[in-house]
């Protein structure tokens, strides 16, 4: 294998004389295929449409399909098990091991299919902090493909200092499937990261997230060696210039809730914590679309327009404008936008050291508090059991609607190491830093999903912005004593009676049937988990 990435002087329809990066086998390739290199917007949303790729909104968005694939494939995404990764790596049923010859050979072949194509290549980077980046150079099948890594990683600002790390390749070529029989894969289409010759290489995926999910998870395994935390998280910042992460998976409120239209956002789902603060890993956000309200979600609204890129959102067969009430295709309903189309964004997309770090969770079963303030064991217990419902199917083969998961770290397919390592980088920082933690619960109340209610969305907005005010830093509290928390007594603007979950429900009987499964289900997770016993006792109690 040639693990050194070399540069190679290739000419494209666009542009002559550029250098593009790839190593040895890709590079050779290229020079007998058709680029489009570095398109700006316009070109590559133009191309896209004479290409039959997608069409327009109105609304001005490109809007197109993913096929049967409608969000990430869990089950087709492998990390090259090598000796420099394989004690590292927390094998299992989230991270595949793929054989490195096996990989070596399917690379070949995609190499090789490259050969007489028109192609769409990029030069970007992931992470706005010079110092912990990584370049990428992206290589697309698709114009599409090439305009959502566009909008979504980093454009590399040539005043700046260059990024730091060495240069990654990303190959997606939708068109080319893999053979299950050949090629040692789990179907027709696969996600490869290979950590030693830094290679992402995509098949058979038209699903744009599976792009950016991989980026992430090579910046999740990498950047723990720098003493930086990867959060699979969103930030905002304060005029007074206070920093809130929102934890959560999707549909839990991480991108609603950061998108608040009184702050400015730094992003949406992925970010670092060194010791200078947070910076963004993304260069834009990917929000779900599905019932989008102008009045609800302003900022994503006003955000879909001329450049973004919708996936799978039904549009009026008459006027093309988008029925985001439409789950006919999946409730994945994706748009993928770049930071500038948010009025209110940080500049340089980063900011100082959180004041608050909020924990997103959604219970369905409608006995967890609005809100509850959390010692730092159990910042570490919650974090490492990320309790949510999985609103939505972001993942195929999940069911569409609601069900309960724990994924640690609040997104365990994208971390490549042992959750360990990222709780301790955490309650590291937390400590340090004297950031607070809260778990806010937007799920149910009054009752499980399909009896109680859902928080809406401007009563946790209420709860976050007293979260963020310091309201809750010295409020009174007391324990709800099933799951061990320390509720406020009174949060401003909101009625006391929902802060108490036991008080919403009409059937006591019922409400503690509902605790009693929740906790156990807590505890059998957690039972994995090798921790001090401090943090074991910071849990749920029987």
């Amino acid at each position: 294998m040639n693990s050194v990435l070399e540069r190679v002087t290739l000419r494209s329809v666009e542009s002559s004389g550029k250098l593009l990066p790839g190593n040895g086998q890709l590079g050779e390739s290229l020079r007998h295929a058709r680029l489009h290199m570095d398109l700006p917007v316009p070109k590559l949303v133009e191309m896209a449409l004479q290409r039959g790729e997608g069409v327009l909104a109105d609304n001005g968005a490109l809007c197109v399909r993913t096929g049967m694939r409608t969000g990430r494939s869990p089950m087709d995404r492998y990390i090259v098990d090598d000796p420099l990764v394989d004690a590292e790596v927390d094998w299992g049923k989230v991270n595949h091991p793929f054989d490195p010859a096996a990989f070596e050979a399917l690379w070949a072949r995609a190499c090789n299919w490259l050969r007489g194509r028109e192609l769409f290549t990029a030069q970007l980077q992931a992470g706005t902090h010079a110092r912990h980046a990584l370049p990428l150079f992206v290589v697309t099948e698709y114009a599409w493909h090439n305009l959502f890594a566009h909008q979504l990683f980093v454009r590399p600002d040539p005043a700046a200092p260059e990024a730091a790390g060495p240069e990654w390749t990303i190959l997606n070529l939708p068109s080319l499937e893999t053979d299950p029989a050949r090629d040692g894969t789990h179907s027709d289409g696969a996600v490869i990261l290979d950590f030693t010759g830094r290679r992402i290489l995509l098949l058979g995926m038209r699903y744009a997230g599976e792009m950016k999910k991989a980026v992430f998870s090579a910046l999740n395994y990498l950047a723990p060696e720098r003493d930086v935390l990867p959060m699979h998280c969103a930030a905002n910042v304060g005029e007074s210039g206070d920093v809130a992460l929102f934890f959560g998976l999707s549909g839990t409120g991480k991108t609603t809730l950061s998108a608040d239209p009184m702050r400015f956002l730094i992003g949406d789902d992925e970010h670092g914590w060194d010791d200078e603060g947070i910076f963004n890993f993304e260069g834009g956000c990917y929000a779900k679309c599905i019932n989008l309200n102008p009045e609800r979600e302003p900022v994503i609204w006003n955000a879909i327009r001329f450049g973004a890129a919708m996936e799978n959102v039904v549009l009026a067969g008459d006027t093309h404008s988008p029925v985001f009430d439409d789950g006919s295709i999946t409730e994945n309903t994706r748009v993928a936008y770049p930071r500038e189309f948010v009025q209110m964004r940080m500049p340089g997309n980063q900011g100082g050291h959180p004041n608050a770090v909020i924990f997103l969770t959604c219970d369905l079963y409608g006995v967890l508090p609005p809100v509850a303030v959390l010692t730092r064991e159990q910042a570490a217990y919650h974090f490492l059991s990320g309790y949510t419902a999985l609103v939505g199917s972001t993942e195929v083969g999940q069911m569409e609607g609601i069900t309960p998961t724990f994924s640690a770290c609040f997104g365990a397919p994208f971390f490549p190491r042992h959750a360990s390592v990222y709780a301790e980088l955490l309650m590291d920082k937390i400590e340090r830093y004297n950031a607070p933690v809260y778990l806010v619960n937007t799920g149910w109340t009054g009752g499980p999903y399909g009896v109680g209610r859902r928080f809406s969305i401007a009563t946790t907005r209420a709860i976050v912005h007293a979260v963020l005010r310091g309201d809750l830093e010295d409020v009174e509290t007391r324990l709800l004593p099933e799951f061990n928390l320390r509720i406020p007594l009174k949060v401003h603007g909101i009625d006391e009676r929902i802060l108490d979950p036991r008080a919403t429900w009409n059937d006591p009987a019922a409400f503690d049937r509902n605790t009693r499964e929740l906790i156990g289900r807590f505890r059998d997770n957690f039972a994995r988990f090798d921790v001090p016993a401090g943090i074991a006792a910071a849990g749920p109690q029987v």
